[in-house]
């Protein structure tokens, strides 16, 4: 493994607000930060463009983008263009949801880690102000991390790669505002999931709410908008 002057860790960049802070914050504890982005067949491509400039504004050893098509499966209005993306608040879980994506990140960022030999992988996962997505629940994270205990060659001998969550439990303000102290330009941010081609978002859907309401309680403007 890494030595502790030189630690790494992987990083899930998708280009929304909680993964560029997610990434300034595995930076802040002093990781050497591999960034990691999916083309999994999302309806909107530009937020891989957003990844790419938050992976090199907050100074990325590496960023990769890796194509795993599960959006070919459909079923999730964010890879589906038969699918509309909803404006309505549901306290079901919504179909926005991607069947079975973090699973699936997470074990590819898991390969990486691997290989990098890395002592984290950092996910954005948050189960505060978020849209009741499965897998970004404690449970699920623990759930993972006991898994990649038993399946990886480095947790078999006794170095267990950590999942960290670090956001898990904040607040959409409490996120914005620890990404605000440690200097994260949330205009290279997008988190709406029907924006236009030109980067506008749609300011109706789940996530562009949740995402104006943190910034209001922040007490800050958000710079994304135009």
């Amino acid at each position: 493994m890494s030595t502790q002057n030189n630690k790494r860790a992987v990083v899930l960049v998708s280009g929304g607000l909680d993964s560029a802070t997610v990434l300034a914050m595995a930076k802040d504890q002093g990781y050497e930060c591999y960034a990691l982005s999916m083309n999994y067949g999302q309806r909107h491509r530009i937020e891989l463009d957003r990844a790419q400039k938050v992976a090199q504004s907050n100074g990325a050893i590496e960023h990769r983008v890796v194509k795993i098509d599960i959006g070919g499966f459909g079923g999730s209005a964010l890879t589906d263009q038969e699918i509309q993306v909803p404006t309505e608040a549901t306290e079901e879980i919504p179909i926005t949801y991607v069947p079975a994506r973090n699973t699936v990140f997470l074990s590819v960022a898991l390969g990486w880690a691997e290989v990098l030999d890395a002592q984290a992988i950092f996910i954005g996962a948050n189960a505060v102000d978020y849209s009741g997505y499965p897998d970004c629940r404690p449970e699920y994270i623990a759930a993972f991390q006991s898994m990649a205990n038993l399946a990886t060659k480095s947790g078999v001998e006794g170095e267990n790669i950590k999942i960290e969550a670090p956001i898990i439990d904040l607040t959409k303000s409490e996120i914005i505002q620890r990404g605000l102290e440690l200097g994260v330009d949330y205009s290279q941010t997008i988190s709406c999931y029907n924006p236009r081609t030109d980067g506008q978002v749609c300011h109706q859907c789940d996530s562009c709410r949740i995402r104006a309401a943190g910034f209001a309680e922040a007490g800050s403007d958000d710079p994304a908008i135009r």
